[in-house]
């Protein structure tokens, strides 16, 4: 990167992924809304877990003693203040919906990255979007994104016991004198991503060419994107089910 190169601001996952999950030009998404709102709730709870406020402990989610700066201090204290821990399944039934999804946008409104587009006309209210408004976050996704599927050997789940400080994603967790240096490789934050729009089922529609073999198995062996993929197994299959009544 160059003076002259803009550094694009850092985004939280929860809003790396609607970013690339909506139409730059329309602000339109382009996976079914379920599919959105799901997927938006199991960002919050890997953001949380990268940040090491939540971790999973045999089948259940709990917060640790962590209490990071976060964008979602709302989601953690439910978590933290529920009496009894629920399966993540069960936290991403319970954060997903058309507020937090919305919350979301207008936090990247806020920031010049989209334009919140639709207002009431006429006595009738236009469905709200969210076109591209700065393009350079974005890029700077597709660019790390690209970069690590070239390379899918170096794609594995990020070990969560070592709390990851936003302002500094990406950088060695060994911060030990004298250490070796940790082989270049995509940060956490990316593979993460990489597994939330595999299991939305977005990651093909951007990167057609792509291997995607390996981010079938970051689904599976990371728990906030298995619930994903488990909560939108069961919605598609009520679909099915009530389409054929």
């Amino acid at each position: 990167m160059n003076a002259e190169t803009p550094k694009a601001p850092e985004l939280n996952l929860p809003q790396a992924f609607l970013l690339l999950a909506t139409n730059d030009v329309t602000g339109k998404p382009e996976v079914p809304v379920y599919a959105l709102r799901t997927t938006v709730a199991g960002a919050i709870l890997a953001e949380l877990d990268l940040l090491g406020a939540i971790e999973l402990q045999g089948r259940r989610v709990r917060a640790t003693g962590t209490v990071p700066v976060t964008d979602f201090e709302r989601e953690l204290e439910t978590i933290r203040g529920k009496s009894r821990p629920h399966s993540p399944k069960g936290w991403v039934g319970m954060l997903e919906g058309r507020a937090e999804v919305q919350r979301v946008y207008e936090g990247m409104a806020s920031r010049g990255i989209v334009e919140h587009v639709g207002e009431k006309h006429l006595a009738r209210f236009r469905p709200v979007r969210y076109p591209e408004k700065d393009h350079a976050p974005e890029a700077a996704l597709l660019a790390k994104i690209q970069a690590a599927l070239s390379e899918p050997a170096e794609l594995e789940v990020p070990d969560t016991t070592v709390p990851i400080d936003a302002s500094v994603a990406g950088a060695p967790h060994d911060a030990t004198p004298g250490a070796k240096p940790a082989a270049k490789g995509p940060d956490a934050r990316t593979i993460v991503l990489i597994a939330l729009l595999q299991a939305a089922g977005l990651l093909g529609k951007l990167f057609p060419h792509a291997d995607l073999t390996v981010a079938d198995e970051l689904v599976k062996d990371y728990w906030p994107t298995r619930a994903v993929e488990d909560e939108l197994r069961l919605i598609r299959l009520a679909e099915q089910e009530a389409a054929t009544l």
